[in-house]
Parts: C-alpha cells; sequence; structure tokens
C-alpha cells in the first residue's frame, strides 16, 4: 500500500506542478484519471489529517477560511402621497405585503382616499 500511496503521491504533486487539467495529464501518463481524482482526493484528506494530529486544529484550518466582505445596504427613502395630500416619508420601502395592507386601511378611510 506504501509503493501505491507514493506513486499517486508523486502524479498528484505532479499534476499541481504541470498548467494541464487532470484529464490530459492522465491521458499523457497512461493513468485513470477517475483514480487520479480519487488519489488527489485521498492525499488532501490525509494531509489534513496529519496536520491535524501534529499542530493546533486552528493553524490547520485558518488557511481554509475565505475573506468575505459583505456590502452595506444603501440607505434608502421612500415618500408615498396620496390623491389627499397626505404624505407619507418612511425609510426603506416595506415589502407589498404591508404596502397592500396600508392601500386597503387608506381605502377604508374616506377622508385620506
Amino acid at each position: 500500500m506504501i509503493q501505491k500511496t507514493t506513486f499517486w503521491a508523486a502524479h498528484v504533486a505532479a499534476l499541481k506542478l504541470e498548467a494541464t487539467t487532470a484529464s490530459q495529464y492522465a491521458k499523457q501518463h497512461e493513468l485513470s484519471v477517475k483514480s487520479l481524482y480519487y488519489w488527489r482526493r485521498k492525499l488532501a484528506v490525509t494531509k489534513l489529517t496529519h496536520q491535524a494530529e501534529t499542530k493546533p486544529i486552528s493553524s490547520v484550518l485558518s488557511n481554509k477560511f475565505v475573506a468575505l466582505q459583505v456590502a452595506t445596504p444603501r440607505q434608502t427613502h421612500c415618500t408615498l402621497i396620496l390623491p389627499s395630500g397626505l404624505r407619507l416619508e418612511i425609510s426603506a420601502l416595506q415589502g407589498p405585503e404591508w404596502l397592500a395592507a396600508f392601500d386597503r386601511a387608506v381605502q377604508s378611510m374616506p377622508g385620506l382616499r
């Protein structure tokens, strides 16, 4: 098993260095592309497991996080002007359910239509 692991580890390392796809690499070296993918995945898991055994887990996983920027929602302003002249200013337009409920409420008040 050690010889097999060494064989595939060498091919996986060579694949990383070459600017080619796994399919092209496998074809050039007369390897099964499925086996190449399998061993690449297996060796990556083995490497993580070995690192976890020898290093604190925080240092093993620290390079697995990706920086994420979340855009702050832009402040919007909405003004509703009813035919009666009533002006309603809100910081953001609410959802359609709220707008429908507001419309029903206005329709039920004869002075605001």
